[in-house]
């Protein structure tokens, strides 16, 4: 019998685009301050850590934010559904956020460590949030559609529009806000930007009609209810609560000792992955299109441990070796706008949001419900125009591009080159041109290994005094995000296509763990660098990365022909 698939979008789409695209907000504004507060002066209320060691602290965040999805889309299949979980990784990633904004409101009234141990508990917060909400809204996308429906690829490009919306809001508004502001500005943006996520989905939940609902919901069953709300909050406060006993406990713990039981935590994690796989993986055919997995996994930890320099050690490099200055670039503004008048009418928008949802949740008024909608149209629409000519004015008056700003060039380079992309392979697979994805990996790190090289050229310049032109920092970028969609999206549909169908879950875990080990590779390389050159060796950071990734390209290119074969008859 023929399939009948959607010839429309469900309303559904445009739901979870806006939460996953505040959510990315929240995340990416976060991200673009990180290693910069971390290594602020004491004096402008940052913490004043060495390199190395906030390095350190960027590679175990960004590291665990893919470690931690694991855990939570077992969770969410095995007990609370989709929906639920999202909800409590949105509310406990909200906490961390304003967290973070805490430790750095609060600069003069607490001592250093008060601090950095507040600072370290949001972080947790954040990573344990994360792991709840990140495999499971993508999920509910693909409930939308079936598996051979042509709608459901361009759903997922609409998707990945709204994260990359997401990211480029989310650096420009929390990133400028904490960089010129003042630190805690930047993480109450990205704060709100988190709870936007949570009203917008809760606003918008009934569009999701049956999909991502708790286990052994009721057939008319369309959102939460009250009874769901307290659960969501009461795994909320407890995810806090226990991150809160494990930082407390992990500070009292000598470094040799928690270093055993991070490593310990790793290979666990790694074990029961590989274990799992093992025991699921049957016939000659399935183990070795398997094999071709693990080893373009081991190849992928090698570019993200270069892509991730963009967080730590370039955005470093834009602070303190970027010619940043305007040279006189001026922007209309209407009256005296500014940040805090801005900052003033969200936080009365973000009120009567959660009034509306209040009253969604416990009230049948719907003269109440309707006012209360109304209020938060006109509220929100307000808050945008007043915040973008807020804005202006700021950006007018500021004698700097934020070096947090330079992370938006990847955004908007896969805004413009990711169709491209999508138009070129399938020119390409007319011809019957399109390479393997072997071969398309091996380009990644070329791409990347060239990206290095100009890399290396701008550190050499700034090592003679000088600062250099932002346009070193913004080819690098683009070059890299070439390389990543070589990589990221022809890596998913390779699990897709390769992993055995009853393990995909499974074996996406395994490669979102490649992730996580080449995005703590990628704080870690300069520290472990630094420690071989105190012994004599004398090894640059930057060269090393274009080496390896050559090395690794050409690794591919010469494995190519077995993993090829490897795959079965499977492009």
């Amino acid at each position: 019998m023929e399939q009948k698939f959607r010839k429309t979008h469900p309303r559904a789409l445009y739901t979870l685009f806006g939460t996953e695209m505040w959510e990315r907000f929240s995340y990416y504004g976060m991200r673009a301050l990180l290693t910069l507060y971390l290594t602020a002066k004491l004096i402008d209320d940052g913490f004043g850590l060495p390199r190395e060691q906030a390095l350190e602290i960027y590679a175990l965040f960004t590291g665990l934010v893919y470690l931690t999805p694991i855990l939570g889309g077992w969770i969410s299949d095995k007990f609370l559904g989709q929906r639920k979980t999202v909800y409590i990784g949105g509310v406990v990633m909200a906490i961390g956020q304003f967290l973070l904004a805490a430790s750095a409101f609060m600069a003069e009234q607490l001592d250093h460590d008060t601090r950095l141990f507040l600072f370290n508990f949001g972080l947790g917060v954040l990573i344990i949030g994360n792991g709840f909400f990140k495999p499971n809204i993508s999920t509910v996308v693909g409930e939308f559609y079936d598996d051979n429906d042509p709608m459901k690829d361009a759903a997922f490009n609409i998707f990945y529009l709204g994260i990359n919306l997401g990211a480029i809001l989310g650096t420009f508004i929390a990133g400028g806000l904490g960089e010129n502001v003042n630190w805690g500005y930047g993480f109450l943006a990205a704060g709100i930007g988190m709870l936007l996520s949570v009203l917008w989905l809760k606003w918008k939940e009934d569009t999701l009609e049956h999909e991502g609902l708790p286990p052994n919901s009721p057939a008319d069953k369309t959102v939460l209810d009250a009874k769901d709300w307290k659960d969501i909050f009461i795994y909320a406060i407890g995810l806090v609560l226990a991150t809160l006993t494990v930082i407390a406990i992990w500070r009292m713990l000598p470094d040799s000792v928690t270093t055993v039981i991070a490593i310990g935590g790793l290979i666990l994690i790694f074990l029961v992955l590989f274990y799992i796989i093992f025991k699921g993986t049957n016939g000659k055919d399935e183990w070795s299109r398997m094999a071709v997995i693990i080893t373009l996994a081991v190849f992928n930890i090698v570019f993200w441990a270069g892509f991730e320099q963009a967080g730590g050690t370039f955005s470093l490099f834009a602070r303190d070796n970027t010619d940043r200055k305007l040279n006189g670039f001026n922007l209309p503004v209407i009256g005296n706008i500014d940040i805090k008048f801005w900052g003033i009418l969200a936080l009365i928008s973000l009120f009567i949001w959660i009034y509306t949802i209040y009253i969604k949740i416990y009230s049948d008024d719907t003269s109440k419900l309707a006012m209360a909608k109304k209020l938060g149209k006109y509220s929100g629409i307000a808050t945008l125009i007043f915040g973008f000519f807020a804005i202006l004015k700021f950006m007018s008056e500021g004698p700097e591009i934020p070096a947090t700003w330079f992370q938006n060039v990847n955004s908007f380079a896969i805004l413009i080159f990711a169709p491209l992309f999508s138009i070129m392979w399938l020119k390409l697979d007319k011809l019957h041109l399109n390479p393997r994805t072997p071969i398309k990996f091996a380009l990644g790190l070329f791409l990347g290994a060239v990206a290095f090289f100009v890399m290396t050229q701008a550190q050499h310049l700034a090592d003679t005094g000088i600062k250099v032109s932002p346009w070193w920092l913004v080819s690098v970028y683009v070059l890299l995000t070439l390389g990543e969609l070589m990589l990221s999206p022809i890596g998913l549909s390779m699990i897709t296509k390769l992993a055995p169908t009853k393990l995909v879950s499974v074996v996406m875990g395994l490669w979102m763990a490649s992730f996580a080990a080449g995005n703590y590779m990628a704080g870690m390389l300069e520290g472990i660098l630094k420690g071989l050159n105190e012994k004599g060796y004398h090894i640059e950071l930057y060269p090393f990365i274009m080496w390896v990734m050559l090395g690794t390209g050409l690794a591919i290119v010469l494995l190519s022909p077995l993993l090829n074969k490897a795959m079965k008859g499977i492009h």
